[in-house]
């Protein structure tokens, strides 16, 4: 058992790395196909703005200014248990910073449930959460 789950673990951190490569590529310099990465019925939820299905979320990103994100923490774990025992689900956590259009760039967090369909991986779920840094913490 403790074999199978390091196989897992291992499958869900090379599949982090090439879902991301290509999110953040489609994200940056071809948005027009983002939807492909994303399953008919998915949520996104982005700085608190909530998005439903494929075809909405396209046009929430497409309304976007352009962007340029670039990866600095990624994270991934498979879920596993009976709710999902005959299909393979990762949670994909990526940190870095964005930038639009010529503004600074700023910090941002983004979570992702991913799961196999066919040979394909596709977005369940996507949580998306820029930061502001404060200047100053007072107590």
């Amino acid at each position: 058992m403790e074999q199978d789950l390091k196989a897992k673990v291992d499958q869900a951190c090379r599949t982090a790395e090439e879902f991301t490569k290509l999110y953040y590529e489609y994200l940056d310099k071809r948005r027009y196909l983002i939807s492909r990465m994303y399953m008919d019925t998915a949520n996104l939820i982005w700085n608190g703005n909530g998005v439903t299905s494929k075809d909405n979320i396209q046009k929430f990103w497409t309304d976007l200014p352009t962007s340029e994100h670039a990866i600095h923490t990624l994270d991934a774990q498979p879920i596993t248990g009976p709710e999902v025992a005959n299909q393979l689900t990762f949670l994909v956590k990526v940190g870095g910073q964005v930038k639009y259009d010529e503004k600074c760039s700023k910090p941002f967090n983004q979570t992702f449930l991913i799961t196999a369909v066919g040979d394909k991986w596709k977005i369940v779920s996507d949580c998306f959460r820029a930061q502001e840094l404060l200047d100053s913490v007072t107590s």
